[in-house]
C-alpha cells in the first residue's frame, strides 16, 4: 500500500469517526434540554389559579345582586306580553304604486285603479297586571285600532283580553282578562323620586319575552316632546336603564318593586336604545287608570289658555323673582279662562294651594279635574299677586278645540326684524283669527337672534314690551322705545298659538 491509499484511509477513518462524536454531543445535547426543560403539564400548574374573593371583601356587590334579583323576581309576574292584530285603513293606490301595476298588468277596463283592500297588521307591547282579577294597564299606541288582543302571562298562557277604555291624550290604556289571584303589582309615588335612584324596567322589548333591565333616573319632569298636540302633559321620567320597542306599556319599578311609571317611548337615531328611555309617572298613570276602569274612557278638563314657562330670561318682565309657574301667552275667547277674566300675561302659580313648577305640572294638575269643578288660581298680574276662580269645561264637549297648550320658547331673540300691517288679504292667508291684531314678520335677518329664535315670515307680532301693537309702526316705536342695551319682551301668534319671545340687543 503507497504512501497515497494510506492517506486516504485515515481521512475516511476520521470522519468516521467524526460522525459518532458530534451525534453523541448532540444527543447529549438533546438529553440536557429535555432534563432541564419543564413539561407542558407542569408549567400549567406551577402557578396556581387566582382564588376567588371571599364573600366578605364584595359583601356590598353580593347584596345589590341579591336585592335586584328579589325585585325581578317579585315583579316578573305580574308582567304580561301584549299581542294585538288591527285592521289597517285601506289606501287607495295612486301616483308611482298605480302607475306601476298599470306597467305590469295593464288597465284593460279602463278604469282607476281600485282602492287597496285594508291589510292586516301586528304589534307587540307589554302591560302589567294592576289588580288579582286582571286589569292590565299599557300603552294607548299598543291597542289602538286593535280587533284581537292577547296576552301571555309569564307561566306562558295565552289570554284573550277586551278594551276596557284608552286615553290617547295620556298615552294610556286598560285591557282585561278573566282571571283570579292573579299576582298584581303596587302603585308607588313618583312624586317623591329623585334622580340617581335605581331603577328596573320591565317588558318584551323586540319580542323577547319577560326581560328586565336595570339603571336610574336620569331626570324627573321632562317635557312633552309630542307635535302633534302640545296639550299632551309631559313629566316625563327619563332613565338609561334599556327601554326599546316592544317595552311600551312596561313597568318601571323602584328598588321596592312598586310602579313609578308606565314605559312609553325612547329617542334615539337609530329607532334602539341609546340611554334615554322615558316612563309615564305614576302621578299622571294611576288616576287615569283609575277613570278608565271607572268609566272607560277620561274627560280631560281645561281653561282655554295658551302657556309657557317663565325663563331666566323673560321672568323679569313678569315681576317674577324665581322661574316657576306658566305665563299665559293666549286666551281663547269664551272660554273658561276669558271668563274668569285671565289676561296674557297673568303668571299661573297655584292651583288651590298647591305650587305649579312648570307648563308641564300645571297641565297636570287641571287636566285631572274633573269637568265643571271649580278652581282657585294663583296669579302674578303685573307684580300683584291675586285668587282667579275658574269653572274647568271639558275639553271633548264641543265648547272649545284647544286646552292648556304648552308653548315652548326656541332660542334668544334678538332685533333683525322687518315687519308690516296686516291686510285682509294677510289675514285670510294666514288664517288670523279675527281678535289677533298686531304686525306681521315680512323679512328676518339671517343669523340674527331673531332668526335664532326661530321667527319667520308669518309670524304676527301682538305685543311688544307687554304693550299691544295694532301696526308695524306701533311694533318699530315700542322696540325703539326699549332702552340700550335691555332685552325686549314680544308676544308672537304663529301657527294657531301665542308665544313670549326674548328680543336681546344685538352686540356692538
Amino acid at each position: 500500500m503507497n504512501t497515497s491509499t494510506i492517506d486516504n484511509w485515515k481521512q475516511v477513518l476520521k470522519r468516521c469517526l467524526i460522525v459518532p462524536v458530534l451525534a453523541l454531543a448532540m444527543a447529549a445535547g438533546f438529553g440536557t434540554y429535555e432534563i432541564l426543560k419543564p413539561t407542558g403539564a407542569s408549567a400549567a400548574t406551577a402557578a396556581p389559579a387566582a382564588t376567588p374573593l371571599d364573600d366578605n371583601t364584595v359583601s356590598a356587590l353580593l347584596s345589590l345582586d341579591r336585592a335586584m334579583e328579589t325585585v325581578a323576581a317579585h315583579v316578573t309576574p305580574a308582567v304580561v306580553n301584549v299581542t294585538v292584530t288591527a285592521r289597517a285603513k285601506a289606501v287607495p293606490l295612486q301616483g308611482q304604486d298605480q302607475d306601476q301595476l298599470q306597467q305590469f298588468f295593464g288597465n284593460p277596463f279602463g278604469q282607476r285603479m281600485m282602492p287597496r283592500q285594508p291589510e292586516i297588521e301586528h304589534g307587540l307591547g307589554s302591560g302589567i297586571v294592576i289588580s288579582p282579577d286582571g286589569y292590565i294597564v299599557t300603552n294607548n299606541h299598543v291597542v289602538k285600532d286593535a280587533t284581537d288582543i292577547r296576552v301571555t302571562l309569564n307561566d306562558r298562557r295565552v289570554l284573550q283580553a277586551k278594551l276596557v277604555g284608552a286615553d290617547p291624550m295620556t298615552d294610556l290604556a286598560v285591557i282585561k282578562v278573566n282571571g283570579s289571584n292573579m299576582v298584581s303589582l303596587p302603585w308607588g309615588d313618583s312624586t317623591a323620586l329623585h334622580p340617581g335612584q335605581t331603577v328596573l324596567a320591565f317588558g318584551n322589548p323586540f319580542g323577547f319575552r319577560f326581560t328586565v333591565t336595570r339603571g336610574i333616573i336620569s331626570a324627573l319632569n321632562r317635557a312633552n316632546p309630542y307635535t302633534d298636540d302640545p296639550r299632551k302633559p309631559g313629566e316625563f321620567i327619563q332613565t338609561d336603564a334599556a327601554i326599546n320597542p316592544g317595552n311600551s306599556g312596561g313597568a318601571l319599578v323602584d328598588a321596592r318593586g312598586q310602579v313609578i311609571g308606565i314605559n312609553t317611548f325612547l329617542i334615539s337615531n337609530s329607532g334602539s336604545f341609546s340611554g334615554m328611555g322615558f316612563a309615564i309617572p305614576s302621578e299622571i298613570a294611576r288616576p287615569t287608570v283609575q277613570t278608565l276602569i271607572k268609566y272607560g274612557k277620561v274627560d280631560h278638563a281645561y281653561i282655554g289658555v295658551g302657556i309657557t314657562d317663565v325663563t331666566p330670561e323673560n321672568a323679569k318682565f313678569f315681576h317674577m323673582d324665581q322661574t316657576v309657574g306658566a305665563v299665559i301667552s293666549q286666551v281663547e275667547p269664551d272660554s273658561p279662562g276669558a271668563k274668569a277674566g285671565l289676561k296674557v300675561g297673568d303668571v299661573i302659580t297655584g292651583v288651590n294651594g298647591r305650587q305649579v313648577s312648570d307648563v308641564g305640572h300645571l297641565q297636570v294638575i287641571i287636566g285631572q279635574e274633573r269637568p265643571g269643578s271649580k278652581v282657585n288660581l294663583d296669579i302674578m298680574r303685573d307684580g300683584k299677586t291675586m285668587t282667579v276662580p275658574v269653572t274647568v269645561d271639558s275639553l271633548h264637549d264641543g265648547k272649545g278645540n284647544s286646552s292648556e297648550t304648552s308653548n315652548t320658547e326656541r332660542g334668544k331673540a334678538r332685533w333683525g326684524i322687518g315687519s308690516d300691517n296686516v291686510t285682509p288679504e294677510l289675514r285670510e292667508q294666514l288664517q288670523l283669527p279675527g281678535e289677533i291684531h298686531g304686525a306681521v314678520v315680512t323679512n328676518v335677518q339671517p343669523g340674527s337672534s331673531a332668526d335664532n329664535a326661530g321667527l319667520a315670515r308669518g309670524d304676527v307680532i301682538v305685543e311688544v314690551n307687554r304693550h299691544k301693537v295694532e301696526n308695524a309702526a306701533d311694533v318699530k316705536r315700542e322696540l325703539g322705545n326699549t332702552p340700550a342695551g335691555q332685552d325686549a319682551l314680544v308676544l308672537v301668534w304663529s301657527d294657531g298659538g301665542s308665544t313670549f319671545r326674548v328680543l336681546r340687543p344685538t352686540a356692538e
